[in-house]
């Protein structure tokens, strides 16, 4: 027996559309993204001594992971636009040579933040790599995913991946 599925995303004629929130109802909503880089024994000295050639790789990827998140609208396209109340990028070094982030977005709305948690730990990742490549161009991005989100119709949810941020 098939199960009719209910693409959110596209409508009758099959033609690709943005969701009406504007019934759902406002609540505090967050979201938790995660990511790793592995680097070079090199470039992750450097990061740590700060003193990578193009600047301070941390800094700057901490502000560009918080502006994508602010524009996730503009990367993807049915994504709505959110006012984030909340964007914090932080990092920790899991091993000398794996340097991970974690990306934490909140609002008050009708619609989830997710993607926005997920824009900015990838574009904080590819800001580190973007400023390093020069020393590395084997660093490896991985383990990027959605560790928690709260809030709104489909409450609490914590991913069985919670444990690479451990």
């Amino acid at each position: 027996m098939e199960e009719n599925l209910q693409f959110t995303h596209i409508n009758e004629q099959g033609e690709a559309r943005m969701v009406d929130v504007s019934k759902k109802e406002a609540t505090e909503r967050t979201a938790i993204a995660y990511g790793e880089i592995q680097m070079n024994k090199e470039v992750a000295a450097g990061i740590k001594n700060q003193t990578i050639k193009k600047g301070e790789v941390l800094q700057v990827a901490r502000v560009a992971g918080i502006m994508a998140a602010k524009k996730t609208f503009e990367l993807i396209p049915l994504c709505h636009v959110i006012a984030l109340t909340k964007c914090v990028i932080d990092f920790s070094w899991k091993s000398d040579q794996i340097l991970s982030v974690q990306c934490v977005t909140k609002t008050v709305g009708p619609t989830g933040v997710e993607m926005e948690a997920l824009t900015g730990a990838n574009i904080a990742l590819l800001t580190i790599y973007d400023m390093c490549k020069a020393m590395d161009r084997e660093m490896n991005i991985s383990n990027v995913c959605l560790l928690e989100k709260s809030g709104g119709k489909s409450g609490h949810f914590i991913s069985r991946n919670q444990e690479v941020n451990e």
